[in-house]
């Protein structure tokens, strides 16, 4: 069941729960993530940004299409942080069901013109736009990355933003940052000011930099109108550690079929944490 990011996301916003967006970095993650949202009745969304699809190339999703076609829940295939109007074509051109332009670190104007050349793009193929207002922190440097600091979205400025582009979700800054949390630092989401760019805007909202944040902070953003979290290093630390210590295990360990399932078994395990967490478990009938 492959869907596009807005008909997928409807159906959040209606019911009031998260989907998940997992973002894998090759095919193994890519299958765990399906069968674990199979196994929960999920409906998923799979999220690769530019520095993943470097990595698995665009040649990939075509196969990600033939498992989705095949998957019990519905799936979606998501183009995250595209930068460019180039790399939305390129997304488009590979297959991709949805997409995000993040141009939030450009001027308001900027972002706003950028956004809707997009959208005036992916709507004339049926392909659904993800925009981004305010500036999402950054725990580190890897592809995802972030701000220096936070910006918060100003509720105004997002009625604005989705009128004059008209994106069908819109990713918003409430006090998350990308990446893994350093022990001193302890997040707080401004949930007064998601409550009310919800009320303003309607339309499904998108939480970045999900990974490592308090289980009641995102359980209270679902609350309050979130229809999509992204979650990228949680499931990658818990797939890489497992990996680590099977491979200290032997080192004439050289076979993925005797290295890889008990990795796929501990990303599973997160991953189903956060999918009952957004309240997507049981999910899929509603579609």
């Amino acid at each position: 069941m492959l869907y596009t990011g807005k008909s997928i996301l409807d159906v959040a916003n209606e019911n009031n729960f998260a989907i998940p967006a997992f973002n894998i970095s090759d095919w193994a993650m890519f299958n765990g993530v399906i069968d674990i949202s199979e196994e929960l009745d999920a409906p998923v969304i799979i999220a690769i940004h530019p520095d993943e699809v470097s990595h698995i190339t665009t040649d990939l999703i075509q196969a990600m299409h033939s498992r989705a076609h095949r998957a019990s829940v519905p799936v979606a295939i998501h183009w995250d942080h595209g930068g460019t109007y180039e790399q939305i074509i390129q997304a488009i051109k590979a297959g991709f069901t949805s997409v995000m332009i993040d141009a939030s670190l450009l001027p308001f104007d900027e972002n706003v013109a950028l956004t809707r050349k997009v959208v005036e793009a992916a709507h004339a193929v049926g392909i659904q736009v993800e925009g981004e207002l305010g500036t999402i922190g950054a725990n580190d440097s890897y592809g995802e990355s972030g701000a220096a600091e936070i910006i918060y979205t100003n509720p105004d400025d997002a009625v604005r933003f989705v009128q004059e582009t008209g994106v069908d979700s819109l990713a918003i800054a409430i006090g998350t940052s990308h990446g893994l949390y350093p022990s001193d630092k302890n997040p707080e989401l401004r949930h007064d000011l998601l409550e009310q760019i919800k009320a303003a805007v309607k339309i499904p909202l998108v939480l970045h930099g999900g990974s490592s944040n308090p289980d009641s902070e995102l359980s209270r953003a679902v609350e309050l109108g979130v229809n999509k979290i992204n979650i990228s290093s949680d499931i990658k630390v818990s797939y890489h550690n497992r990996m680590r210590e099977i491979l200290g295990t032997d080192e004439r360990l050289r076979e993925p079929n005797a290295i890889q399932p008990e990795p796929i078994a501990a990303m599973k395990v997160t991953a189903a944490e956060k999918i009952r967490l957004f309240g997507a478990d049981g999910k899929a009938p509603l579609y």
